[in-house]
């Protein structure tokens, strides 16, 4: 069995352990490590079945289990590209929400900012999602070109109708509206060939009971609830802290030190919320078999399967 799916279906964990082992695999050193290093780790774990992440007495094992959770696919055992592991979404994304979320006058100064998130968040969804379905090369450039343009223009298109409101409030909130619901439509449509065509669900020792669309389903909606969670929270609470210090004495002082305040508190609190995003549902999820299709309950006698809910 693939080593990080026998680890998170063994590994029962509370969504405190889960946020404490996201904090630990989001550390930016997982993209500096060295593919030898990773083969290293990999083969520990390959050859030592009966490791666990709690071996604390071992820091081989430890690091073997960090290494390899934060840089290899479960579902293909393959090196998941730098810029799009877990641990990268946070430098990537959050000078993007940043320059996104500023007050400007003219479209043509967000389109940059606007495609440049949702080329990202596109490509970070489908590199990070199941993979365990029959899909090509060329239908995955398909997919994510199309869910870049649609995300792109359905997300600059109603801010130009926020440049013609007059109401604050109205003008504060509705770009956060819009970053937090096409965030989430862009995991919905980067991923729609899950439902489609069904991911692989397994028993507890990884033997494959078949391809589900149901679980399908429940895996991308899980995935874009904890969007809605990182993105909207992300978005949402560094304009409220600007709305007041907007009000202090320093910021009328210091005009430019808002960019600073702003940007520093979307750093903070993405930094806070990937982990607890990430956290919110288990990487292998757990289903009833008895909510699966009725030709994989037949092929088992296993009342729970486990699928890989993705990231």
């Amino acid at each position: 069995m693939e080593p990080n799916v026998r680890f998170w279906i063994t590994e029962r964990q509370s969504f405190i352990r889960r946020f404490l082992q996201w904090t630990e695999l989001l550390d930016p050193t997982n993209l500096v490590v060295s593919i030898e290093k990773i083969e290293k780790s990999r083969q520990l774990l390959l050859t030592n079945e009966d490791a666990s992440m709690r071996d604390l007495e071992d820091q081989r094992v430890k690091d073997a289990w960090k290494r390899s959770l934060s840089t290899v696919h479960p579902d293909n055992s393959k090196l998941i590209p730098v810029p799009f592991r877990p641990a990268a979404l946070l430098p990537f994304t959050a000078p993007m929400i940043f320059f996104s979320m500023l007050s400007v006058k003219s479209l043509k100064s967000l389109i940059l900012p606007q495609i440049s998130f949702y080329t990202y968040t596109t490509a970070f969804n489908i590199v990070n999602g199941n993979a365990s379905y029959n899909r090509r090369l060329h239908e995955s450039v398909l997919l994510g070109t199309g869910v870049i343009a649609s995300s792109s223009f359905f997300g600059l298109f109603p801010r130009l109708l926020q440049m013609r409101l007059n109401h604050v409030l109205l003008k504060k909130a509705l770009p956060v509206v819009i970053l937090t619901h096409i965030s989430a439509m862009n995991v919905v449509a980067a991923r729609s060939l899950e439902p489609i065509r069904g991911i692989e669900v397994m028993d507890k020792e990884g033997n494959v009971m078949g391809y589900s669309r149901k679980a399908g389903t429940k895996a991308v909606k899980d995935t874009a609830t904890s969007r809605v969670v990182l993105f909207g929270t992300s978005a949402f609470i560094p304009e409220v802290f600007s709305h007041f210090f907007v009000r202090t004495q320093f910021f009328r002082q210091y005009p430019w030190s808002l960019w600073t305040f702003k940007l520093s508190c979307t750093v903070l609190v993405m930094g806070l919320m990937v982990p607890v995003s990430f956290s919110m549902f288990p990487q292998i999820e757990r289903i009833q078999c008895s909510e699966l299709e009725k030709e994989i309950q037949s092929a088992t006698e296993e009342t729970e399967l486990f699928y890989n809910r993705g990231v």
